[in-house]
């Protein structure tokens, strides 16, 4: 509706979010960070990137309090600013709500109102660039994260923090990293290499960061 394209399901990236752990939860919150569940849509030039995944969001954006059955739509615009529509979405009031209005809509003969834009292509998430949390799990050995570094700068992965708390000599400990913003089939590429080490315990997970 926002840019004139009816995209096919199978043009959309979408993850769920059974890939994410406690761990993940956890230390998303030590970084200041809320992991959720978002639906982005940006539109550069001739490109639209479009995807549905997990995502972390800093702990002092509004959608970072979005919680239980209640969905929001953030915009960020020009001259208006940022907007944030919140409410109820799900459950069964809100939806049955939401169902009627479409029945209503759909009688009245109501339908798409959007123009349409033919030369606008979805972009391919591997051409995404942004930044991102990054956990392997590591023995702790010495040069395991000089290794590990290596890759990353390979691909031209810049880190900006790195968190490793636990230490247990020999055993498989956490380590946490930031980067700056990267080329999304650059960090699916590092990631690739640095499971096949054998000091590293695959796979290893990344989640996409939204400075919105």
């Amino acid at each position: 509706l926002s840019y004139g394209i009816w995209p096919t399901l199978s043009k959309v990236h979408h993850e769920g979010i059974s890939k994410i752990s406690f761990l993940d939860i956890a230390y998303a919150r030590e970084l200041n960070y809320k992991i959720k569940l978002l639906a982005i849509v940006k539109k550069e030039k001739n490109t639209l990137d479009l995807r549905v995944h997990p995502t972390l969001v800093s702990e002092g954006n509004p959608l970072s309090g979005v919680l239980s059955a209640f969905n929001a739509v953030y915009f960020d615009t020009y001259p208006a600013g940022d907007l944030l529509f919140y409410g109820e979405g799900a459950g069964g009031i809100p939806t049955s709500s939401s169902v009627i209005s479409d029945i209503v809509s759909i009688s009245s003969g109501g339908g798409p109102f959007c123009r349409k834009e033919e030369n606008i292509r979805i972009k391919n998430i591997k051409e995404i660039k942004t930044r991102y949390y990054i956990r392997f799990m590591a023995q702790d050995r010495p040069g395991v994260l000089a290794k590990i570094s290596k890759i990353l700068s390979s691909l031209q992965i810049s880190i900006a923090s790195v968190t490793q708390k636990e230490r247990r000599r020999g055993k498989f400990v956490p380590i946490i990293m930031i980067t700056h913003e990267a080329v999304e089939n650059n960090i699916r590429e590092a990631l690739s290499i640095i499971d096949r080490f054998s000091l590293i315990k695959k796979p290893s997970r990344f989640i996409r960061i939204e400075n919105l």
